[in-house]
């Protein structure tokens, strides 16, 4: 026997005694046999051993193990021992037998040639897009694989003469390549292998370990004469390709000079999407929501979204005045909502356009939460309804973790979207930088094989197999709802931008490009010689087009008034306005009645579901709330659940989502229970306080942070009527989402006009547990706020606190609009005993507290306080505590700023004017250089027009946020309390 005998040969010649015999019937379970060597064959345990188990390394799949199972079925001593038994030694029995170019393992040498087996069709679908002709100019080598065709590899490994590929073989139930009586001639077979896998399309799918799915996309790829087209959907792909190609030119006539980050080497990128969603329209899709980088996004927003091109022409005009607010954006960042007819399947659609900074792959996330977000309001459990086209660049694919952190959350219950299609504009080029230094895996779409993804793989100069491979793209989501990705190997024919010269760095290649034919060219070429169309219906179609831009752009030069306000990506229809009018600015009650605080804080208390055994300690937890509500008292975990289950009980979604946040990292929250006797059984009492409330929805999320908060802002964009928070397991980790938060909640507002409501629950204190865990960084946020700290806003004599929240960039819930809010949750005070609230600081009529004053023994006789400090957070527990051990109750007020941005200079000021004889102090527990004291400081100055100095108790300036050693943090705090109540420390003039 040749090495053929340690894979599944099922490839034979055909006799005619064996061309009467029938196939076996599908999986049956044989009695036990064992023949010599052979040992006994086990599928159960033969699905569980590394070979079917570990595809990515072996190219192996379940398909393979049943093939192999039908062999043995056939003839027992087909199946090597060891394969059969799953076992051998590592690297020797899993190994695969390779393809073309990979020297066989070594085996005893016998007579007679080799055969080619069933393994030549597997191992032309697992390998054969390494030879597919994928790259428009032939320049790439992506391929490991020498010889470059089946043929020679066919005739050097099993070392056949060319007679032998006329006999006729048998194919393997795994192959759709055709022949009716189950044999084709080895010619013939090869011919068609090499026509489904390494042409213009390159398929990887056989890492994917499930039958059904594998068999789906054989069958699509392999059926003979699969891929045709008819006349009219040929003429249909043309005008598409002409108004792609068209655009970029006419943009580069007009405006040469201009970035636009056009499209032009996969101008086919158009037709791609809209074959995508005209597929996914005739299976029932209503809306689709896209991100995608600046590269072609011009062009998209034309010819996909279809936004009036005037709109995009106005974008050119340096001259034009912007008549919203906010300081806007550059053009190809810009997004677009538009609900139209889709001409192919008459039917709407909505497609969305999701605004982004130059972060790339910053919106994959963003997009989705705001998908799972129109999903879950419209009840779309499958995602039949709403789906989500996500394009990227190759480099940025391949180098952003983002991509990574986005997949994962593919098929999590509270995140998936139920399959993203992808598309890849695949450059070759980042930049300036070639994959041979940008990546390390053969194809930048590799980290989508982390899901079982199927990756597609096309000549982008192929617009016929473009089409066709997003169809089947289109289909695969539909049908199994999960993420597909479709690979368009391309080119950039200018530079990274219209500016930028590339001969610099990859001269070879740029050479080939400028002799490179466009692919309009050469697709109106095929069409005419096919006689599809004739050569003056296309230039009447290009002349058509060209007239549509010259009146747009003449229409372009009546507009006086830039608008951001047309690129909206997210409009919330009706919310910004009350029966037509604009609704006004006002600052309605928070508070509840006390039945319902009762009512709610009882829920927080109990276990809604009968026998449903909880632990013990939940137990005590469950008590501790029971007797806080009898006491007409909240801690800050109670608080949350008054606040959250009053809202749910108005009908107001809530989503909280985070690390660990359904029990709480501090074991505070408990939100969901979990029975101690019975598996994956949950109770959710929160879902329990009305009949008629709006869904609560409390979900751990992967361990992400840029991922998940990108997510949820997503989310929360999709709806101002929901409160959507995250959690970071500590403050300090939201670090790693940084980029969400510079480029989309700090001010996304400003450059694209988007309110969003999103709610950060970021865990802040400094208790000696390190500088990892201390602190969230407020000076970042801080740093980050819009308003001036030299100017007391006289403007807002009425109103001044509703008034300042709609002119900020981040803030509070429960108005007429949407604002960002940050929250620098508590630790230690989860369960400090003096941290709590009276019901009636929760009763109708009562607000949030923007200031705290003091209201002790100082406030009463305000004229004999020497010391105001003014602190917020945890530091104001230590600070009390201290002053009623020095005996200082009456000669120093302790005043809690609550609300730092916008900060309250109205009722700061009144605290000041208060107490005319008192040093103004600010006090933190951050270092001097880190915290709030910069941002405070100028702005209490301001408050008091500089009459009197602010000065500074906390700890001094330092690099990091904390010690890491417990001595050392208990000495900085006592001596900032030691400052903050030393009445001589700042009194020069004593």
């Amino acid at each position: 026997m040749h090495r053929l005998r340690t894979t599944v040969s099922r490839l034979r010649p055909l006799t005619a005694a064996r061309t009467a015999q029938s196939l076996p019937p599908p999986l049956p379970r044989p009695p036990a046999a064992t023949d010599g060597g052979l040992r006994t064959f086990q599928p159960a345990r033969l699905l569980n051993t590394p070979l079917a188990s570990e595809p990515f390394l072996n190219g192996t799949s379940s398909n393979y193990v049943e093939e192999m199972y039908y062999a043995w079925l056939e003839n027992p001593r087909s199946v090597h021992k060891v394969r059969a038994a799953g076992g051998g030694p590592p690297g020797r029995a899993h190994a695969d037998p390779g393809l073309p170019g990979e020297p066989p393992a070594a085996e005893p040498r016998r007579e007679g040639p080799r055969r080619p087996g069933a393994d030549l069709c597997r191992r032309v679908q697992v390998r054969g897009h390494h030879i597919a002709k994928l790259d428009p100019l032939e320049i790439s080598c992506a391929s490991f694989l020498h010889p470059s065709s089946i043929s020679r590899f066919v005739s050097g490994f099993y070392g056949l003469a060319e007679s032998d590929l006329d006999k006729v073989f048998r194919l393997p139930k795994t192959t759709f390549i055709g022949g009716d009586d189950g044999g084709l001639p080895l010619r013939e077979i090869i011919r068609r292998l090499e026509v489904a896998y390494c042409q213009h399309i390159g398929v990887e799918f056989m890492f994917i370990n499930d039958v059904e799915q594998c068999q789906w996309i054989r069958q699509k790829f392999e059926t003979p004469g699969i891929m045709q087209f008819t006349e009219e959907q040929k003429r249909t792909l043309l005008a598409r390709m002409i108004r792609s190609t068209r655009f970029e030119e006419f943009l580069q006539r007009k405006w040469s000079s201009e970035k636009r980050f056009g499209l032009e080497g996969c101008e086919s990128l158009i037709p791609a999407l809209k074959t995508i969603i005209d597929k996914s329209s005739e299976s029932g899709v209503e809306s689709v929501i896209m991100g995608m980088p600046h590269r072609g996004r011009l062009n998209v927003l034309a010819n996909v979204i279809r936004k009036e091109l005037d709109q995009i022409f106005c974008q050119f005009d340096s001259k034009l005045e912007a008549a919203d607010e906010g300081s806007g954006d550059v053009k190809y960042h810009l997004g677009m909502y538009h609900k139209r007819m889709n001409r192919v399947t008459d039917r709407p659609i909505t497609l969305s356009l999701v605004a982004n900074p130059s972060h790339l792959e910053a919106v994959d996330p963003v997009v989705q939460g705001k998908t799972k977000a129109e999903q879950f309001y419209l009840g779309d459990s499958e995602g039949k309804r709403v789906m989500s086209i996500l394009i990227h660049g190759d480099a940025a694919f391949a180098g952003q973790g983002i991509v990574y952190e986005t997949f994962h959350l593919s098929d999590l219950p509270s995140y998936s979207t139920h399959g993203t299609v992808h598309v890849v504009v695949n450059n070759q080029i980042g930049f300036t930088t070639d994959p041979r230094m940008a990546r390390s895996s053969p194809y930048p779409t590799d980290v989508a094989r982390v899901v079982n993804a199927p990756i597609f793989h096309v000549n982008a100069d192929d617009p016929e197999a473009v089409m066709y491979v997003c169809n089947v793209a289109a289909e695969w989501r539909n049908t199994f709802h999960k993420d597909v990705v479709v690979d368009l190997v391309c080119y950039r024919r200018n530079g990274h931008n219209e500016m930028d010269e590339p001969m610099f760095t990859q001269p070879l290649m740029y050479k080939q490009i400028k002799k490179q034919k466009a692919v309009l060219q050469k697709y109106v070429e095929k069409l005419v010689g096919e006689g599809v169309v004739t050569m003056q219906q296309y230039e009447e179609e290009v002349a058509k087009y060209d007239r549509i831009c010259e009146e747009a752009y003449t229409h372009s030069k009546d507009e006086k008034i830039l608008h951001i306000k047309h690129w909206l990506d997210s409009p919330w229809p009706g919310f910004f306005t009350l029966d037509g009018q604009p609704r006004s600015l006002n600052s309605p009650s928070t508070g509840l009645p006390e039945q319902d605080l009762v009512h709610i804080g009882n829920i927080a208390a109990s276990v809604p579901e009968q026998d449903f055994t909880i632990h013990g300690g939940l137990s005590r937890i469950l008590r501790g709330r029971a007797n806080m509500v009898s006491q007409r008292v909240c801690d800050w975990a109670l608080g949350e659940y008054m606040a959250f289950g009053s809202l749910l009980k108005e009908g107001i979604h809530v989503r909280l989502s985070g690390q660990d946040v359904e029990r709480g990292t501090f074991s505070h929250r408990h939100h969901v229970l979990h029975d101690q006797n019975v598996d994956k059984r949950i109770c959710i009492p929160m879902n329990y306080i009305s009949p008629d409330q709006a869904p609560y929805t409390v979900c751990n999320s992967s361990l992400s942070e840029y991922g998940v908060l990108g997510f949820e802002l997503g989310f929360a964009m999709a709806s101002p009527n929901a409160l959507v928070l995250w959690e970071a397991q500590f403050g300090d980790f939201h670090n790693t989402a940084q980029c969400i938060i510079d480029q989309f909640i700090s001010s996304g507002q400003a450059k694209w006009v988007r309110q969003n409501g999103i709610v950060l629950l970021l865990p802040h204190g400094m208790e000696g547990m390190g500088p990892e865990h201390s602190s969230a960084r407020p000076e970042r946020f801080l740093q980050m706020c819009n308003d001036d700290p030299d100017v007391f806003p006289v403007s807002f004599c009425q109103d001044f606190e509703v008034r300042q929240l709609y002119e900020c960039n981040w803030i509070v819930i429960l108005q007429p609009f949407r604002k960002p809010l940050i929250v620098f949750t508590p630790k230690s005070l989860l369960r400090h005993p003096e941290a709590k609230s009276s019901f009636d600081d929760m009763l109708p009529g009562t607000h949030f507290k923007r200031v705290i004053p003091d209201d002790g023994p100082a406030a009463a006789h305000p004229q004999n306080v020497k010391r105001v400090v003014f602190c917020t957070g945890k530091i104001y527990y230590e600070l009390i505590r201290e002053r009623k051990n020095r005996g200082m109750d009456d000669s120093v007020a302790v005043v809690r700023i609550e609300q730092l941005s916008p900060f309250p200079f109205d009722l700061v000021k009144a605290e000041s004017d208060r107490y005319p004889n008192a040093d103004l102090v600010w006090c933190q527990e951050e270092h001097k250089n880190q915290g709030y004291y910069d941002y405070v400081k100028p702005r209490i100055r301001t408050t008091i027009e500089r009459s009197r100095p602010v000065w500074y108790a906390g700890r001094g300036p330092a690099s990091a946020p904390a010690t890491g050693n417990k001595q050392t943090h208990l000495s900085e705090l006592q001596r900032l309390l030691d400052t903050s109540f030393d009445l001589s420390a700042f009194n020069f003039s004593s």
